[in-house]
């Protein structure tokens, strides 16, 4: 993921390098035309001035001759050749290239060249001039060098403002942003944005502020409500169950009328442990258990296994253990013994019989696996109330208050199946 800066920058400064690349041949081409338009005028002026000054001097037939071939002798780049009348020609002006003759290391050059007819003493004279347009390449190359040293300029001083000015434009955003970053909808706690003189940001701050403070609201109701709900059913609950328990010890039930009776009783049960449960959900969330403390993680874990033992044996469940002695971690004591419970009755849930689990415990992991046939959908795995077997006995809440636990502990829960076992590690951060 690269930032809006780099995002906008990058296809700006690449069309800015293809603009720039495009316009060297565009100079070149600009340039070259017009050197070779003014070399042409140049020429014309050079014709026109030969022929006004051989008119001046006023020249015989024999000294005119002569005076021409002087002038072709020691005149470089130029010619003068009489023709007949009838031989008028239009002016011509080409580009030809040429080599110097008169240096040890012979180079080509271009000559922009003209023939033009002069008249002296009135009479037709076909006048060729060449002219160098070698420099023109020098000048292209000082124009493409002093752009390119511009367009450097630019990039870097665009940059420059593009940072500076990012870091004041976009420091409302940056600010909404990592208040967004740690806002907990489970503290219940509005969001207040500091105010922008950038419509954008200012609107986006009062929607972004509505919005939190309608999910708190809705959160909060939501949670109070569950609360409320597992709360007060305790009560009946308990009163319903005692007097089933009653029911049950009466020695005038038929057998049909006991059985029936339960059928309510396991039911009955089933509903208060899922109240239980999430009354217990309920008060992870609202910070119920927030003190922590050292706790001997190695001690729990022995007691805790000590009292699963039997459920272990019934099953024939061989358990292994690798539990280093003097663990210590920072937590709560509760939630602690909460979630080493469930993770121990749902081995003895979802453990077949003759099966192996084994339990591992260092500084860093906790380790709970055992043995299984296939793997667990990990999307809804830690989901209230989803089923990882077709065991109709449990709750379906014990690893969503597993996972609500590590959330609250700020420890890292993780899942994977692997060689015929179901794994989970949790790391203490």
């Amino acid at each position: 993921m690269k930032p809006l800066l780099s995002k906008t920058t990058k296809p700006f400064l690449i069309y800015v390098l293809v603009i720039l690349i495009t316009s060297i041949p565009v100079y070149y081409w600009v340039v070259d035309t017009i050197w070779e338009s003014e070399l042409d005028e140049h020429n014309i002026t050079i014709a026109e001035k030969t022929a006004y000054g051989f008119n001046r001097l006023k020249l015989s037939e024999a000294e005119l001759d002569k005076s021409i071939l002087l002038w072709n002798r020691i005149q470089p780049g130029t010619d003068i050749e009489k023709i007949p009348f009838n031989h008028l020609k239009k002016d011509i002006t080409f580009t030809a290239e040429k080599q110097k003759t008169f240096k040890d290391q012979p180079e080509v050059e271009r000559y922009r060249c003209l023939k033009k007819v002069i008249y002296i003493n009135q009479k037709p004279y076909l006048f060729t001039v060449e002219t160098n347009i070698e420099e023109s390449h020098e000048t292209i190359a000082v124009i493409a060098a002093i752009t390119v040293f511009f367009f450097v300029l630019i990039v870097l001083g665009l940059l420059f403002l593009n940072r500076r000015l990012s870091a004041s434009i976009w420091g409302p955003f940056r600010n909404t942003l990592e208040k967004l970053k740690t806002f907990n909808l489970n503290s219940q706690d509005t969001i207040e944005f500091e105010r922008s003189d950038i419509v954008e940001f200012e609107e986006l701050n009062q929607s972004l502020k509505k919005l939190i403070e309608h999910n708190v609201s809705v959160y909060k109701t939501q949670k109070e409500f569950t609360e409320n709900a597992s709360h007060e059913l305790q009560t009946p609950l308990a009163i319903i169950k005692n007097k089933l328990d009653i029911l049950l010890q009466n020695e005038d039930l038929t057998e049909k009328q006991y059985h029936i009776a339960e059928e309510i009783n396991r039911a009955l049960t089933r509903s208060a442990r899922i109240n239980k449960n999430l009354l217990l959900l309920a008060k992870i969330e609202n910070f119920q258990f927030a003190e922590s403390e050292s706790l001997l993680m190695s001690e729990i874990l022995h007691q805790n296994i000590e009292v699963f033992q039997e459920h272990f044996d019934q099953k024939s469940i061989s358990l292994h253990t690798q539990i280093a002695d003097g663990i210590t971690i920072k937590g709560n004591r509760t939630l602690a013994e909460t979630l080493i419970n469930n993770f121990l009755i749902n081995i003895v849930r979802h453990t077949q019989s003759h099966g192996t689990a084994n339990i591992e415990l260092t500084q860093k992991h906790l380790i709970i696996s055992n043995s299984g046939s296939a793997a667990l959908n990990k999307d809804t795995l830690f989901k209230r109330f989803s089923r990882a077997s077709t065991d109709n006995n449990g709750s379906g809440l014990g690893l969503a208050i597993i996972k609500e636990i590590c959330i609250h502990q700020q420890w890292n829960l993780e899942y994977h199946f692997d060689n015929n076992y179901h794994i989970f590690s949790i790391s203490f951060s």
